[in-house]
């Protein structure tokens, strides 16, 4: 090639030279200087799509405008943009001779500008460029970017960009928030003549508002229409039906269906303007229509907002999410509140990982007792949701009734700290407190989760029990799949409270392990239940915090709950799963390991890699007479009972404190009977005092007519017959048989307890009684 150019005369060797720098700078103009073609400062919607891609919703942009970024072009509207604008768009280079020279012989004839040559793509980059006012500078300007943008950007880019930017009347840009605004559906679902009306309109914006210009725009489209009829675009029946409809009558407003789950998707992504997620329409419409639905009857209650949120479990994808109700406007400014992100008191929903994080401990077995009688930590007194105490109850069963008492002690045999670095393991991110700060309450709502967390905390129990590995995270989740079953099959199969067991009855067939929550002061009622496939939390209350006497989460959040599960398919209970738990010998009465005087005894399971578990405390060897009426040992065999031998069996013992109450409702409960006349051995367990516990730090209130408060202490002893004596501090305060309270009014200070029965059992007590004022 260079031999060839060295051949050629000098003035020829000029001229290529020039022709190949004249193509060099033409080639650089087109393809290598940067120039602006598309603005990167154009602030457009944001924009939130179900699984399907349909628009659940969307918010202005920050210029005031409805303008959603560039996307698909929907063949409609592009045939008949392309057919009412610009014929030859799929001909030309940006700029069309034809129309150039039409254009001015048309001016020159009529002696004034008549036509335009502005091209598709010539009216992009005016738009793209802020609409600027139309000189020969500005005209030339759009001409060489048109020519660029062709040859960079392609045609059918070309064509988004203009379906994007073209007004269509108020503060409506672009096709799809036109599609939207005018007929309230998806740009793809136009019909020929909606498609033709909004092709029209980029042209003359304000024909879309009432009164004379309307007949304008029916005209212009059905002119439009029988063009596309005309050259094949359509047929002869859609053009008939096509004329027939009527214009788009008053704007609608565009969907709203999820608007807290967009503004956090905004504030976590605000790079992107479209969010294309996995809601599920229908099921977020159905969440809505429910939660508003219960959210206006409580209302009446003084109980104004709600919210819920439903996720696969196995995924955790988000299917619907409501953060708020009373959207409109009926609760004022609170429903902008996310409650689904908002913290919020617990309630009981912690108790179910206190549960598992026991068992895999090692420090609990399923069913095994756990005591439930009043109880003073210090100056902490916790006590039941209904003041009723059990003595003794099935730790599954102390799940499922809520029993605030059984978990506090557990949690003070697990550890504060530990149980809140377990937390932090289980996803909850909201302690941010001490142990000591959060104390023994934290099991009962002393502190605070989200929805959010809490949904995708027991939907990752169901992963561990069905054995999936869950959610990656900075944790790896600290529940083994035995302990993560055992514990949902409490939640699904467990006694309940009376007022709850209806709502198991309303479940159906469906299998849920649910849990409810009430915080302390009646604030929030909480209800999360899960399955195999789907997890599902609601949350009633007043997002500012009032308490309400009837914001219950039995009364209100549970009937949601288990209304929004009958609404989801059903799904597949997971089986035991078989490497992860161990059968294993319990003692049917306790529920602790079976040991060599437990009389009854039944299968069940326990964590496979939790250590064993405690053997059978209560079950033990009692001796008796003979017949049977009294304890006895060898050496009470005088007597009617000379010669004969003492009768030993294994009986389920409780201590005395425990017994007390344990016997109001264990009907089948064989207290023992009192030893034989004249016994000189030990009486061991036979006497405990209830109240005050060792320790505790009471304060005596004042009474309404301001005279000095009374503390009532209480005793039990086993045999219903046996006197006790009173004493506090070296003085007698009298005795009781029966029925074992005494009503004192100690001063303020440390006091020492002392109570002795008429078989000379003894036990001391220390308190402290402290300052009312």
């Amino acid at each position: 090639m260079n031999g060839r150019i060295s051949a050629l005369p000098d003035k020829t060797k000029i001229r290529y030279g020039k022709f190949l720098t004249v193509l060099f700078f033409t080639y650089a103009a087109l393809f290598l200087f940067p120039l602006k073609i598309v603005p990167k400062n154009v602030p457009y919607s944001y924009a939130l799509y179900d699984k399907t891609g349909v628009l659940l919703g969307a918010s202005v942009a920050s210029d005031g405008q409805w303008r959603f970024s560039p996307g698909e072009v929907p063949d409609k509207f592009a045939q008949a943009v392309i057919v009412f604008e610009d014929k030859r768009f799929y001909y030309h280079l940006g700029v069309d001779p034809i129309a150039v020279v039409r254009a001015v012989v048309s001016n020159i004839r009529a002696g004034r500008i008549v036509s335009g040559a502005s091209t598709l793509t010539m009216q992009t980059m005016r738009l793209l460029a802020g609409n600027k006012p139309r000189t020969f500078g500005q005209k030339c300007k759009e001409s060489l970017l048109a020519v660029m943008a062709e040859i960079r950007l392609g045609k059918a880019k070309i064509l988004s960009l203009y379906a994007a930017h073209a007004p269509f009347g108020g503060n409506v840009i672009g096709i799809e928030a036109a599609s939207w605004r005018y007929f309230n559906r998806s740009p793809a679902s136009l019909t020929w003549a909606e498609a033709a009306t909004l092709a029209v309109l980029p042209n003359q914006p304000s024909l879309v508002h009432p009164g004379a210009n309307r007949a304008v725009l029916l005209k212009k489209r059905n002119t439009l229409l029988q063009e596309l009829y005309a050259r094949g675009r359509i047929d002869a029946q859609t053009l008939e039906l096509s004329l027939a409809e009527p214009l788009p009558a008053k704007p609608y407003p565009l969907p709203s269906g999820a608007p807290h789950y967009l503004e956090l998707l905004k504030k976590t992504n605000q790079s992107a303007a479209r969010f294309y997620t996995d809601l599920d329409s229908g099921l977020q419409k159905n969440l809505y229509r429910i939660l508003e639905r219960h959210s206006r009857e409580l209302s009446r209650k003084g109980i104004d907002n709600a919210a819920a949120l439903i996720i696969e479990t196995a995924t955790g994808k988000v299917l619907a999410y409501c953060g708020n109700t009373g959207l409109d406007g009926r609760n004022g400014t609170t429903s902008a509140v996310d409650i689904v992100q908002a913290r919020r008191s617990s309630g009981s929903l912690l108790k179910p990982f206190l549960y598992a994080a026991m068992l895999d401990s090692g420090r609990l077995l399923p069913d095994q007792l756990v005591i439930d009688i009043p109880t003073r930590i210090g100056s902490y007194k916790p006590d039941n949701n209904v003041p009723l105490y059990r003595g003794a109850v099935p730790a599954s069963e102390a799940l499922s009734r809520s029993l605030n008492i059984p978990a506090v002690r557990m949690l003070r045999e697990y550890g504060i700290s530990h149980f809140l670095d377990y937390l932090k393991r289980c996803g909850f991110t909201t302690f941010t407190r001490s142990a000591d700060e959060y104390g023994l309450p934290l099991i009962l709502g002393g502190g605070e989760i989200t929805l959010y967390e809490a949904v995708y905390a027991y939907a990752q129990l169901m992963n561990a029990a069905c054995g999936r590995s869950g959610y990656s995270g900075e944790h790896v989740f600290p529940v083994s799949a035995g302990a993560a079953w055992l514990t949902l099959k409490a939640l699904a199969e467990g006694v309940r409270p009376d007022d709850e067991s209806l709502w198991r009855v309303f479940a159906g067939s469906k299998r849920i392990a649910w849990k409810t929550g009430t915080s302390n002061g009646n604030r929030d009622g909480w209800a999360i239940g899960t399955t195999e496939a789907y997890t599902v939390g609601v949350w009633f209350g007043n997002a500012e915090g009032q308490g309400r006497q009837d914001l219950q989460s039995i009364r209100t959040a549970a009937p949601v709950l288990f209304e929004i599960f009958a609404s989801l398919p059903a799904a597949h209970w997971p089986a035991a799963p078989s490497e992860n738990v161990k059968e294993e010998t319990f003692c049917a009465d306790s529920g602790y390991m079976a040991g060599r005087y437990c009389s009854r005894i039944v299968k069940g399971f326990r964590p496979a890699q939790a250590p064993q578990g405690t053997l059978c405390p209560y079950c033990t060897a009692v001796s008796f007479t003979p017949d049977g009426r009294f304890q006895a040992d060898m050496s009470d065999m005088t007597g009617v009972y000379e010669g004969r031998f003492p009768l030993i069996q294994n009986r389920f013992v409780l201590p005395p404190a425990v017994e007390y109450y344990y016997t109001r409702f264990a009907a089948t409960y064989k207290k023992l009977p009192p030893f034989v006349a004249g016994h000189q051995g030990a009486h061991p367990s036979q006497l405990a005092i209830l109240f005050p516990e060792q320790g505790a730090r009471i304060v005596i209130p004042i009474e309404i007519d301001g005279s000095a408060g009374a503390m009532i202490m209480q005793a039990a002893a086993r045999d219903i017959g046996t006197v006790i004596y009173w004493d506090i501090d070296g003085v007698y305060l009298g005795s009781t048989q029966g029925t074992h309270t005494m009503t004192v009014r100690p001063k303020i200070g440390t006091h020492v307890l002392t109570v002795t029965d008429s078989l000379g059992a003894r036990r001391v007590r220390t308190f402290e009684i402290l300052d009312a004022g």
